[in-house]
């Protein structure tokens, strides 16, 4: 079996140059609307984070696939969990096992570190059956998924 033509690694201090270039790109990974990149001191911050895992699969040093996780801690049960937030494939990398080997990627994390549980809201039939693929069943429905844009304090 050939090695493949991408190297998968996990972000860390010092990348944030390369956290800011998926901003841009952001249409051709996930087909969503571009982002604005995180200012310079919140994507160190990002980096620093034990509890925010991010893989990226590069070649020649340019991104063709993320994937971005969040530990969680927990109240009950196990003392943590993962959170899958986010994976990402450009187009012309889809279907090339670079999705997987991200998973997989984080799957080792995830054992190195004893967490046993992830979860993750997939979207639509797509995700839906990648992460079937990759192992992952449907858990019994949940509620809707809601959102509030609290905004800032004002100053005092």
């Amino acid at each position: 079996m050939q090695p493949p033509a991408y190297l998968v690694r996990r972000l860390g201090p010092g990348d944030e140059a390369a956290l800011a270039g998926l901003c841009s790109d952001t249409p051709d990974f996930t087909d969503d609307e571009g982002e604005v990149p995180l200012t310079p001191t919140d994507a160190q911050d990002y980096l620093r984070d034990p509890t925010v895992w991010h893989w990226h699969a590069e070649v020649r040093g340019e991104a063709v696939a993320f994937l971005m996780a969040l530990v969680q801690r927990r109240r009950y049960g196990a003392a943590r969990q993962v959170m899958l937030y986010e994976i990402g494939v450009r187009t012309a990398w889809r279907r090339r096992g670079v999705g997987r080997a991200l998973m997989e990627a984080l799957h080792r994390q995830m054992q190195a570190e004893d967490i046993e549980e992830v979860w993750v809201l997939a979207d639509n039939p797509g995700a839906q059956a990648f992460y079937a693929a990759c192992g992952y069943r449907t858990d019994e429905l949940q509620g809707v998924m809601m959102s509030a844009a609290i905004g800032r304090a004002a100053p005092a």
